[in-house]
């Protein structure tokens, strides 16, 4: 494999033909742990070019399959006509040898909802709109059973997450893991729609169009309340972070939910969905990725008390978790 970088990605991408001679310049993405993404600007037209690595970059040794960045190729593909437009990036060209492929630039209007929400914005109107696309993802992809074929394969998805967030919170609060346990089986067996499996604010480039969502490497045929639970997680986890603005955060899961139930009647999700949201709020700060956000050692042990709680609470729902959330900010409030 020839590994791409901004320094000789130009050379490469002229070599591919992907780009003709002449002016052009290359800058390094950042914000993601396992790939190299870069950004190509040309005369005629700006896109992005990705590339797997074999290690990602995390302060524990983290590693996954090369071809994951097929996965995330043919699931875009896939999903670009399900979705509205603008909503998943056109691949533009594939090396599948070099575990390389170029996609369409979102808009340049676009902002990183992450950065957004850590810098205090907080809208309501953009957790429905966050919640509509994800329950639009998942109902189109249930209604077409031969997804479930295709990307039924879970390798990936159990290197990337599985093993980094579940069981690794499994090893290191042994108190939840027979509860954590119960969790892992149902969603490796589970096949209802394609899930995601990074469905975060990083991962959701909000423009003036809506969004675009990006990085599908952990997309697969499963359990969508996975990334119910996770998307919950990270919100609360910056309600965490700023409590005295906690109730704008929490609005926001509320205004999530209402998107969601728009596509997907998620009454028989919600339980599902709180235990995910628990393993979660634990694998972001006892996994192997962090949030680099969460530093407080108070903060963390109220997440820690959080998840214990709602991973003991048989058939928790949405509104149990709110409680619950709002009596751990209590004490650090």
């Amino acid at each position: 494999m020839t590994e791409i970088t901004a320094d000789n990605a130009l050379a490469l991408l002229r070599d591919a033909g992907w780009i003709p001679p002449g002016k052009a310049r290359v800058e390094a993405l950042g914000g993601g742990v396992s790939n190299i993404v870069l950004h190509v600007t040309t005369a005629e037209q700006s896109f992005v070019v990705k590339q797997s690595r074999p290690q990602l970059r995390t302060r524990e040794d983290w590693f996954s399959d090369l071809e994951r960045i097929h996965r995330e190729q043919e699931v875009m593909e896939a999903l670009r006509p399900l979705l509205p437009a603008g909503t998943v990036p056109e691949v533009l060209f594939v090396d599948r040898a070099n575990y390389v492929f170029a996609m369409s630039h979102a808009p340049e209007d676009s902002r990183v909802w992450k950065s957004v929400l850590l810098a205090g914005e907080i809208d309501p109107a953009i957790g429905e709109l966050a919640g509509t696309l994800l329950g639009r993802m998942h109902d189109a992809t249930s209604r077409t059973p031969e997804l479930a074929e295709r990307f039924g394969d879970h390798r990936c998805f159990v290197q990337l997450r599985v093993d980094p967030f579940y069981r690794k919170v499994q090893e290191r609060r042994p108190e939840v893991a027979a509860a954590i346990d119960d969790v892992i089986e149902r969603m490796l067996s589970c096949r209802e729609a394609i899930c995601h499996g990074d469905y975060t604010p990083k991962n959701l480039l909000l423009h003036a169009g809506g969004f675009t969502l990006v990085d599908y490497e952990c997309a697969h045929y499963g359990d969508p309340t996975m990334d119910l639970g996770l998307l919950l997680a990270h919100l609360v986890l910056k309600a965490v972070r700023l409590p005295e603005r906690a109730e704008e955060y929490l609005e926001l899961t509320r205004s999530f939910w209402r998107g969601y139930k728009r596509f997907r009647p998620a009454e028989e999700f919600e339980a599902r969905a709180v235990r995910h949201f628990a393993v979660c709020l634990l694998a972001r700060v006892d996994g192997t990725s962090p949030v680099e956000y969460l530093t407080d050692e108070a903060k963390r042990d109220a997440v820690r008390r959080l998840a214990r709680t709602l991973l003991i609470t048989s058939e928790a729902v949405w509104a149990d978790a709110l409680a619950a959330v709002r009596s751990e900010l209590s004490t650090i409030l």
